[in-house]
């Protein structure tokens, strides 16, 4: 089991405290944030894209493809009604010497993105107060 300790600060901010790293978080200034840091929505979704971009480089580098011209759009589709993210799209934008045969690969590597593996696999969730 792994542990991240929650501290909550001034106003809306909220910190994660975990292997050693601060991680800080705020809410937007119309939700009576300061809008000093990312929300934690804005930091799962770039959990999602990092994670993708990560495993797109480990690609490139076990290839020995440059990597310093590729990039990753993520688009996030909504629904207006719920306001929920209905669809997560990664297009990986490649430089026009990327070798093609590799293409179909680096989207199977990108798609294996364990962020992704995680929401499509989604873990039970409990919330207690620890008595």
């Amino acid at each position: 089991m792994r542990e991240m300790k929650i501290t909550l600060g001034d106003n809306q901010k909220v910190d994660a405290h975990y292997k050693g790293f601060l991680i800080r978080t705020d809410q937007p200034q119309g939700a009576g944030g300061d809008g000093t840091e990312p929300s934690p929505f804005d930091l799962f979704l770039a959990s999602i894209g990092t994670c993708a971009g990560f495993y797109v480089k480990s690609f490139c580098r076990q290839r020995n493809i440059p990597e310093e011209n590729i990039e990753l759009i993520q688009r996030m589709h909504m629904d207006n009604q719920s306001r929920m993210i209905t669809k997560v799209e990664i297009e990986i934008i490649l430089p026009d010497d990327f070798p093609p045969q590799y293409k179909p690969p680096l989207i199977k590597a990108a798609e294996a993105c364990s962020v992704k593996k995680h929401i499509a696999n989604a873990p039970e969730f409990v919330v207690n107060t620890g008595s």
